[in-house]
């Protein structure tokens, strides 16, 4: 600790300001179901998951090892380089919170990461076999793997319980609902706060702290797990009301269903040490955990909006890096400059919020429309057996004849139709 520079302290205060944000960002991963069925209330939910984040921080350091020593080279990696890359990640994290969007803060903080290491030393600084292997394919296969279990795990408990008292089995759901909502959690600690945790060391070891390929020291792991905590316990709750109420509506056994396949996912990339999105695993299981229903309907105009927003984060938060990383190499008041953008552009972001405050008190109280029909909605729908000319006269006469008995069969006046 008495080799750590004021430059290094910045960075690493930075960082944790960088898991704050991941923290409050990716409440919506675990809660956001549970908060919209009922289950729990929405400030015992985040409380919940809090302390379970905070406890995931310490059972495995795979994934840390994976950012300190695998998305880029250490050589030539300095303080700067890392302080720039996490700039572009708190920056696109708060605007796609100011807008309600689930995006990947595990991506925004690679794509920052991949920025400016390309703006300070070159493509070489860049492990492109590590990036493809570990971050994109995951990228892709998390959603579709957490979609197609949360479908599948959805129909089925529709089937075994179609015979069972709704109410019943409802509030068993729920009591799993929690359960798993708690196992996503945890796993969101173990994978998620790790990141931090690598960035912190990858600066240690650029500031000649650590040397290069060590494990996170103890006081890493314990901040970075604080800082998470902290920010899921504040709770992201314009998040929290797309990806609950915005996407598509759930029912216990979907929200349980959604919960538990995400969970599986996350939990299995966090062993093998994938740099894995717990938001793209969790917004896929929410979407196919709502087509699993029958008649259930994906909102495809918000997934839409959603999935724009993915495939922008690497770019967009690797540009604001790589010109944050252009300005701190100019020396000390580069440094400044940078860091006085940050502060300003995060002020700036929460006045803005405050025009229209989304908290646990109306997190919930939404109208969402619909938008255009889906495919699935549109399919459904082309198959389904167009109604007789027979039952739409019928159905005219209902509305146009009073339902009285012995009445006469006059025509209704123009007033009561």
């Amino acid at each position: 600790m008495e080799h750590i520079t004021l430059l290094l302290a910045i960075v690493i205060v930075t960082a944790l300001v960088f898991d704050f944000t991941n923290g409050f960002h990716d409440t919506a991963n675990a809660m956001a179901t549970t908060i919209s069925t009922g289950a729990l209330k929405p400030k015992t939910a985040v409380a919940m998951s809090a302390v379970l984040n905070l406890v995931g921080a310490f059972l495995s350091v795979e994934v840390a090892k994976t950012i300190s020593s695998g998305i880029v080279t250490e050589e030539g990696i300095t303080p700067e380089v890392i302080f720039a890359a996490l700039v572009g990640a708190i920056l696109w994290n708060l605007m796609t919170w100011l807008i309600g969007l689930p995006s990947s803060s595990s991506h925004a903080l690679m794509g920052g990461l991949i920025g400016a290491t390309i703006a300070s030393v070159g493509v070489s600084g860049v492990n492109g076999g590590t990036v493809v292997t570990k971050v994109l394919i995951p990228a892709i296969a998390a959603p579709l793997v957490a979609g197609l279990a949360a479908y599948l795990a959805s129909r089925l408990t529709y089937r075994i319980g179609r015979n069972a008292d709704p109410k019943a089995t409802a509030k068993g759901y729920r009591a799993g609902q929690i359960t798993s909502a708690g196992l996503v959690s945890l796993a969101h600690g173990t994978n998620d706060a790790q990141k931090t945790m690598g960035i912190i060391t990858l600066a240690l070891v650029a500031g000649g702290v650590l040397v290069p390929g060590s494990n996170p020291p103890m006081w890493v792991i314990v901040s970075a797990g604080l800082a998470i905590a902290l920010g899921t316990y504040l709770g992201g709750w314009r998040i929290i009301r797309t990806m609950g109420k915005g996407l598509t509506d759930l029912q216990p056994q979907q929200g349980f269903a959604a919960q538990t396949s995400a969970a599986s996912v996350i939990l299995a990339s966090s062993n093998l040490g994938f740099s894995l999105s717990t938001t793209h695993s969790c917004s896929g299981a929410v979407m196919g955990a709502g087509l699993g229903r029958k008649g259930g309907v994906v909102r495809w105009s918000t997934a839409t909006r959603m999935f724009v927003a993915w495939g922008l984060t690497l770019p967009a938060a690797g540009l604001v890096a790589a010109g944050s990383e252009f300005v701190t190499k100019q020396g000390d008041w580069g440094v400044a400059a940078v860091a006085a953008f940050l502060i300003g552009s995060c002020v700036a972001i929460w006045f803005i919020s405050r025009r229209q405050v989304v908290d646990h008190t109306n997190v919930n109280d939404v109208d969402v429309e619909d938008g255009p029909a889906g495919v699935v909605t549109t399919a459904m729908a082309a198959v389904s057996v167009p109604p007789t000319a027979a039952a739409l006269a019928a159905e005219d006469l209902k509305t146009t004849i009073p339902a009285t008995a012995g009445s006469s069969a006059e025509p209704a006046s123009p007033a009561a139709v």
